[in-house]
């Protein structure tokens, strides 16, 4: 003969119903459908209490956790991202409109993880492959003001149809933002005064590193522009980075990140309304948004202006007193041992200074090297 099929809900019915005769006490219940008297008593509770759903088997999932996040405080993290959309869980701290039992209970910042994650707020970043660090000798960031990083972030339209060219400063060591000003086009003349402002309020850094596109370099001796021929009578050393190297300006690359996110991705209408969102953004990210390798504070915490400050004349480079110097012509030439050699452009009416090396003679402008003198040539040689 068939095996007789069973299950526990079938058992459970039986027992019931046997109970509901009214013949059989709960104990002879219990020995007949082996098991004991409290688990007989809880099946006819819950029939009495839920009737036949109550036999189905529940959901062994504990109501409430005793270390659960609270859900005011789960609802404060989720207003913590909604006014920061781009700050990830590190960041995010409670506002100063939340009551004092949040602050306390404000959760670790992988709790805040899970929390935003669940809530859908999170996105998954894709993996990449990092670039090994340059070896290139660039000066060293380690106090307010030693470098300066300046670049242009990608230009992009207003509504309107003006063309926006965002020229961005941060001070390499405390990651402050100087400078968010739109220009109309990336050239010098736009460029300098915006760098005149800066530097007024801020004072001079000892070096300023940028890519190597204009207005910041060009092809000529030294790589030098008309921008960097100021910078260097200023005192500031021009630092470039490699082509095609954008993480040898990491920092500043990574400010842009968050500058597109929070004020490009949808453009204002006009021009001055895309300044108005950037200036609130560089009092954002100077005063509010921690960073994460300053310790979760805000760049504003550890920067300091500089004691250079903006001289009121430009002078003239100093050289070495065994130095010939020469001015350079408004033709872009010096004259040198009864020869006209083609020094640039960017040098035009600037004082060259010339010294003796084991190989013949070597042009600089301050301390820039330009190159090699070949009066043969009429040119400099790199």
């Amino acid at each position: 003969m068939p095996w007789k099929v069973t299950s526990p809900m079938k058992e459970r019915v039986r027992l019931i119903q046997a109970r509901l005769t009214g013949r059989f006490t709960v104990t002879q219940l219990a020995e007949d459908f082996g098991v004991s008297r409290k688990t007989a008593h809880k099946w006819l509770q819950r029939y009495t209490e839920y009737g036949p759903a109550g036999l189905e088997d529940r959901p062994h999932n504990a109501h409430h956790h005793p270390n659960a996040t609270p859900d005011a405080v789960v609802a404060a993290v989720i207003r913590a991202k909604q006014a920061h959309p781009t700050w990830g869980p590190l960041k995010l701290q409670p506002g100063p409109e939340e009551p004092e039992e949040v602050r306390r209970a404000w959760p670790a910042p992988s709790t805040r993880g899970v929390i935003l994650a669940r809530a859908g707020l999170t996105q998954r970043r894709l993996r990449r492959r990092r670039v090994p660090a340059s070896s290139r000798p660039f000066s060293a960031c380690d106090e307010p003001n030693a470098v300066w990083c300046a670049d242009f972030k990608g230009w992009f339209r207003t509504k309107d149809g003006q063309r926006c060219n965002p020229l961005t400063v941060t001070d390499a060591c405390s990651r402050m933002l100087l400078c968010c000003q739109a220009l109309a086009r990336p050239d010098y003349d736009h460029v300098r005064p915006a760098f005149e402002r800066v530097f007024r309020e801020y004072g001079l850094p000892h070096a300023i590193r940028t890519d190597n596109g204009p207005p910041f370099a060009s092809l000529g001796a030294g790589a030098l522009s008309r921008l960097a021929v100021w910078w260097v009578k200023l005192g500031i050393h021009p630092e470039r980075i490699e082509p095609g190297h954008p993480e040898q300006n990491g920092r500043h690359e990574r400010m842009h990140l968050t500058l597109s996110l929070e004020c490009c991705r949808s453009p204002a209408t006009t021009l001055l309304e895309q300044q108005l969102r950037f200036n609130a953004f560089v009092h954002t990210f100077n005063f509010e948004r921690p960073h994460q390798a300053l310790g979760l504070q805000p760049p504003a915490t550890l920067y300091r202006p500089s004691s250079r400050l903006y001289p009121a004349r430009l002078e003239d480079p100093v050289y070495p007193a065994d130095a010939v110097i020469r001015r350079v012509r408004s033709n872009g030439e010096i004259r040198w041992q009864g020869k006209l050699i083609f020094v640039g452009e960017a040098l035009i009416g600037e004082a060259v200074g010339i010294r003796e090396s084991l190989t013949g003679h070597d042009a600089y402008f301050g301390p820039v090297f330009l190159g090699k003198l070949n009066p043969k040539q009429e040119r400099l040689m790199r």
